[in-house]
């Protein structure tokens, strides 16, 4: 047997057993989320009646809906707001305190969560009676948190793919008359939209799944979904748990599958309307 199939059995190998590593753990859940029994490592027969169990639970549906709205208005900020900073940082060459401005808009990539939501935390504190914003801590408060952590995310996406953009279609569409504003809106946004989608995704996802900074800015009446499930895990793990992993497990797959599906067709139609364009040229 040659070096190079001993190598490639290897790699394959390593990357079974990460993908085990990784996925076992959700099965499992995802398995044990049917089980009859309340204890959760014990298997004593199938049953969906878990699933009756979390819907019935108010305090768990109501922390749902408040993570879900938090999440949705949070990707929907941060995607216009990531994409005016990266339409900056692509299209301005040079502005005064430029490196100043992009130090600041992917601080929050490498800043500890803790220090960032204890950061917000003080802000609100400080300005909140001048403002009207913070003195009850609530959903606007965790919007304003999570936008400002999840930007950050949502400028690098579409900054790459901005950077990759053929700057002749642009070009060539002022040329032709179209104003600044028109070029954006009938070349670059089609073009980056699956930037755009995959930026979405993930603020919303990162939304969803934030703690810590949420746990600084909430208030009693605003509890997100990861905040009580943390309280809940505490006091022991209940089936509902795996239950609601399990049907969160499925959202997010649902999600990338139409976000992938989505980003393919536009991909496609993109690459198809080059070729057009070659083959008139």
């Amino acid at each position: 047997m040659s070096p190079g199939r001993g190598n490639s059995g290897f790699t394959r190998a390593m990357l079974v057993l990460g993908f085990v590593f990784l996925y076992a753990p959700i099965l499992s859940l995802m398995v044990y989320s049917f089980n009859e029994s309340r204890l959760v490592t014990v298997w004593s027969g199938f049953s969906v009646k878990w699933y009756g169990e979390l819907f019935r639970d108010q305090q768990m549906m109501d922390a749902a809906w408040v993570s879900i709205q938090v999440a949705f208005w949070t990707a929907c900020a941060s995607v216009v707001l990531g994409t005016m900073a990266a339409m900056v940082m692509t299209r301005f060459r040079h502005f005064p305190g430029k490196t100043l401005f992009g130090g600041l808009i992917t601080a929050p990539l490498v800043m500890p969560e803790v220090i960032t939501g204890l950061s917000i935390l003080l802000l609100f504190v400080s300005i909140g009676p001048v403002i009207g914003i913070g003195e009850q801590r609530g959903m606007l408060t965790i919007w304003i948190a999570h936008v400002t952590f999840c930007m950050a995310f949502v400028t690098v996406v579409i900054s790459s793919r901005l950077q990759e953009l053929d700057r002749s279609l642009e070009e060539a569409a002022m040329d032709l008359g179209a104003n600044r504003l028109k070029v954006f809106f009938v070349i670059t946004l089609p073009i980056i939209a699956p930037a755009l989608i995959s930026g979405w995704l993930l603020a919303f996802t990162l939304s969803l799944d934030d703690l810590v900074i949420a746990s600084f800015v909430s208030g009693p009446s605003s509890t997100t979904l990861p905040m009580k499930v943390f309280s809940s895990v505490r006091l022991g793990v209940s089936p509902k748990i795996n239950a609601l992993a399990t049907l969160m497990i499925l959202v997010v797959t649902v999600a990338a599958v139409i976000g992938w599906w989505v980003m393919t067709r536009e991909d496609k139609k993109r690459q198809r309307d080059i070729q057009l364009a070659l083959q008139k040229g």
